[in-house]
């Protein structure tokens, strides 16, 4: 039997046993609380505190020539950010980053955007993205706390300035913002990654955790020929800059396929350093710019003639007064000509001639024959913004819309669709709509108005006909200019008058010259159009625009290897092609 003592001792045991028991369940629940039901709630609200989940841009996809040659690509660059510490005062980060201005050149908005972000408290702030290898060796050597960088990719444009306007740009975020980099951004992007920046409660170490990988784009070929583009570009500039045209554009085809091999802008742009102002100076001429076509447009007028018969080709137009009454207003020419047959007018490009043709065709066969040929709507070409011009419905056709259309006025239109419309007679009266993209994804904003591939416009007889009247063109009309030796060349010239709305008329003093047309005339291989605007002293299409035709036809077709008087080699541009990617 236990004495009092050892029992009192024993019960005072069992006792504590008892409530260290309880203590334990009661920690041992409170585990189990916070390590298995509270765990997702608990670690949401840690991840919450000190983490940080950015986006992971992809490796967006490479633009390649139709040969192979890079024209956009993206490659790795640092990006530097800051994390402030909370162990220091606000002031030491405002000075580290003055410091970083300093050595940066960050202008006073960027600085300022930076020290807001600071007083906000935030904990992870961008400094310079995609920097050059100089700078991120300058800011290492500064050794500032809570400084960090980061891998990211800059888009690289190689040839610079060539194709700018086709290529387009990207933003700091590498989405596209104009140009095939926006229409096609979604096939280019990728599919972006998701990672967490996890920091100590201090802000002083991070590390990343990718929750997401990103997925690289997809490579684009284009039809554009590097060295063709050169071509056109460097003639385009030189006769922008002898002329003191304000723009031009040169836009070359190739018709049986729609393939454009160069699209040309003046002025251009360098892609890798954009003018800060950058507004207006990105935008593609060849589709966006629309203007009054003047005398190539007698190519409708013709084709028109011919298709519906209303003119034979043996009829003749006395053009010797040189002027012609319409209701309203009087017509002339540029000089007079005398009695012409058909094929005359608009080889010498007679106005008064060209109007007493529309007269014949009349109103409801012009406006139809228009609409054929795809004006007042977009040609499809795959980029982005394409203006459809203006074409009036036949209803709202006023006395003198007949004779203003004939010679080119009351439309407006795009390069762009007067080449497709040159391309329908060099493809004997097809319709072949224009691209830009070799491979890619179907358009995603497919326009309804776009008209359908090998759909007829004008018959074979037509064509032929008003190919050998664009031959004259060139042989002894308006066109001498355009003459390349060993090649027949068939084409038009146009010089339209400008409207000038601080005089509320057309003006004697501002001209669009332009010229376009196939070679060779027997079986086209190239179509080109020029277009340059308010050219200085002479500014005849023939004059100003035949010569760069002349000059960019010859040397592309020396590149391309294509022989005087060839025997037509039916796939010539598309083992250009093979060539260069083998």
């Amino acid at each position: 039997m236990k004495n009092p003592y050892e029992k009192k001792i024993w019960d005072r045991t069992i006792v504590l046993l008892f409530l260290f028991l309880i203590w334990l369940t009661v920690i041992i629940l409170r585990l189990v609380k916070l390590q298995v039901i509270d765990h997702i709630h608990l670690k949401n609200v840690v991840i919450e505190q000190n983490h940080d989940i950015e986006d992971i841009t992809p490796k967006r996809g490479t633009i390649f020539d139709r040969s192979g040659d890079i024209l956009a690509r993206s490659l790795p660059r640092p990006s530097l950010f800051y994390m402030p510490s909370k162990d220091e005062p606000l002031n030491t980060h405002l000075e580290n980053i003055q410091t970083l201005r300093k050595t940066l050149y960050l202008s006073r908005e960027k600085t300022t955007w930076i020290a807001d972000r600071l007083k906000k408290g935030d904990s992870f702030i961008w400094i310079k993205r995609k920097m050059e290898t100089e700078e991120t060796e300058k800011v290492k050597k500064l050794e500032i706390s809570g400084i960090h960088f980061d891998e990211e990719n800059k888009r690289i444009y190689p040839h610079g300035k060539s194709a700018a306007h086709v290529l387009g740009r990207v933003n700091i975020d590498d989405r596209g913002q104009s140009g095939v980099e926006y229409r096609y951004n979604s096939f280019l992007e990728g599919e972006k990654g998701e990672r967490l920046i996890l920091k100590d409660a201090k802000h002083r170490e991070y590390r990343f955790e990718i929750l997401k990988a990103p997925v690289a784009g997809k490579d684009l070929i284009l039809t554009i020929d590097e060295t063709i583009q050169y071509i056109a570009e460097k003639e385009l500039e030189k006769a922008a800059r002898e002329t003191g045209a304000r723009w031009g554009t040169v836009i070359i085809a190739h018709p049986p396929t729609g393939e454009i091999l160069a699209m040309a802008n003046y002025p251009a742009f360098d892609l890798n350093n954009p003018p800060s102002d950058i507004n207006g100076i990105d935008r593609n001429r060849a589709i966006h710019q629309t203007f009054d076509p003047g005398s190539t447009f007698k190519i409708v007028t013709a084709s028109a003639a011919l298709e519906t018969k209303s003119v034979s080709l043996n009829a003749v137009f006395d053009c010797s007064r040189g002027v012609i009454a319409v209701p309203g207003k009087v017509i002339r020419d540029h000089k007079k000509m005398g009695v012409l047959t058909f094929p005359e007018v608009i080889i010498h490009s007679s106005n008064v001639g060209t109007v007493q043709i529309g007269q014949r065709i009349g109103e409801k066969n012009l406006y139809a024959t228009i609409k054929a040929f795809g004006f007042g709507r977009r040609t499809g070409i795959d980029l982005p913004a394409e203006e459809q011009g203006i074409f009036r419905p036949l209803e709202n056709w006023t006395n003198i819309s007949l004779s203003s259309l004939s010679i080119g006025y009351e439309i407006s239109i795009t390069a762009i669709q007067m080449l497709n419309a040159i391309n329908i007679v060099a493809n004997k009266g097809l319709v072949i709509p224009p691209r830009i993209v070799k491979n890619g994804p179907l358009s995603e904003d497919t326009d309804n108005q776009s008209p359908a591939p090998n759909q007829r416009v004008i018959s074979e007889e037509t064509c032929l006909q008003l190919s050998r009247m664009l031959e004259g063109v060139v042989l002894s009309g308006t066109g001498v200019q355009a003459r390349i030796d060993g090649y027949r060349v068939a084409g038009k010239t146009g010089t339209a008058q400008k409207f000038d709305p601080t005089i509320g008329s057309y003006s004697s003093r501002l001209h669009s010259a332009s010229f376009v047309g196939f070679v060779p005339a027997e079986d086209p291989i190239l179509s080109i159009i020029v277009i340059l605007d308010e050219p200085k002293d002479e500014f005849y299409g023939g004059e100003v625009a035949a010569p760069v035709f002349r000059d960019t036809a010859f040397q592309t077709l020396r590149y391309l290897q294509i022989p005087p008087h060839y025997i037509s080699p039916k796939s010539l541009i598309a083992s250009r092609q093979k060539q260069g990617t083998q």
